[in-house]
């Protein structure tokens, strides 16, 4: 018969060398231990409990100090290098930006003014469109919008030129755009 079934019990590498009365002391420590940290725990619950109704009574909320903390915590990044850093380069970005796009605007209404001077001074092809409302008050915005932009200043007057024989037409100045 081998030993385990004549009553003997295996030990694991970290009994093996302890008496039988060291091991049912460290047994009955281990158990005291565990006890205590249970109780630690119940105790810390009641004065998580004591402590949460506290606040409640002076009127601090979870949220109103998430917001403090929060509030720190922005006030500390802005304040590193790193932000300030970054800060900069967007700023940069942001002035290169729009002046890119400030200059596109401008080049973007030349052309559109170009294109509705040309349109106008010379004859279209379909003189029925021509004459439509909607043609015609398309032409009176790009108008508005190139003596907006330009100000009148490719002629020197705030005047559109405009088809022979329709006479100048001063801008009106409640423009739409």
């Amino acid at each position: 018969m081998d030993s385990a079934s004549q009553g003997v019990v295996h030990r694991t590498p970290a009994v093996e060398g302890l008496t039988e009365v060291e091991e049912e002391e460290l047994r009955a420590e281990l158990a005291k231990v565990e006890e205590e940290i249970v109780t630690l725990r119940q105790v810390l619950a009641a004065k998580e409990r004591h402590c949460g109704e506290l606040k409640r009574r002076l009127g601090l909320s979870t949220l109103g100090e998430l917001k403090q903390n929060l509030s720190r915590s922005w006030h500390d990044v802005q304040g590193s290098t790193a932000y300030k850093k970054t800060q900069e380069t967007l700023s940069q970005a942001g002035q290169k930006t729009s002046a890119a796009l400030s200059t596109m605007g401008s080049a973007i209404s030349r052309k559109l003014g170009d294109m509705s001077s040309y349109s106008i001074r010379h004859s279209i092809s379909m003189p029925v469109m021509r004459n439509s409302a909607t043609f015609k008050s398309f032409e009176d915005r790009v108008g508005t919008i190139k003596s907006k932009v330009v100000g009148g200043r490719e002629n020197g007057s705030d005047t559109l030129p405009s088809s022979p024989g329709s006479g100048d037409q001063t801008l009106p100045d409640h423009a739409p755009f």
